[in-house]
């Protein structure tokens, strides 16, 4: 009689279930690291966004601009249009561009769990209002 070699079919269910078992513990562990990542993106993006506005206002007669302006100023660059590391930025200008409120918007639950906002007080500050609006500057400071 010849011997087959090979797995049985319980021996192979048995490493499929402990891959899923070893997928089910990493998984929520990995998208927990990369909206870390994410976020610590962001508030550096704000940074450089201040940045960038700091110079803007200095060339252009004390008022401060918009993401397109500091984009073609060449303060910044494209990602901050199209959004970057799962966050959308924005600029809402006052009507007389002497005053400012920078947004970094979650792209998804799972890029982000806090929206970020930053005025000219260059203190970035994170919300977790529900509607993940920054009105009324609410939010704790980024330490």
């Amino acid at each position: 009689m010849k011997k087959q070699n090979g797995f049985s079919l319980l021996e192979l269910l048995i490493v499929v279930a402990i891959i899923l078992l070893i997928a089910t513990i990493a998984i929520p562990s990995l998208l927990r690291s990369r909206q870390a990542a994410n976020e610590a993106h962001a508030v550096s993006n704000l940074r450089t966004l201040n940045t960038a506005e700091v110079q803007y206002i200095s060339s252009h007669q004390g008022q401060y601009g918009g993401v397109p302006e500091l984009v073609t100023a060449g303060l910044l660059d494209n990602r901050y249009v199209m959004g970057s590391g799962g966050y959308d930025y924005e600029v809402q200008l006052s009507a007389d561009y002497l005053d400012y409120t920078a947004i970094a918007v979650a792209q998804g639950v799972n890029a982000g769990r806090f929206d970020y906002f930053t005025k000219p007080d260059y203190i970035i500050r994170y919300s977790t209002d529900p509607t993940r609006a920054p009105t009324g500057l609410t939010g704790a400071p980024v330490r």
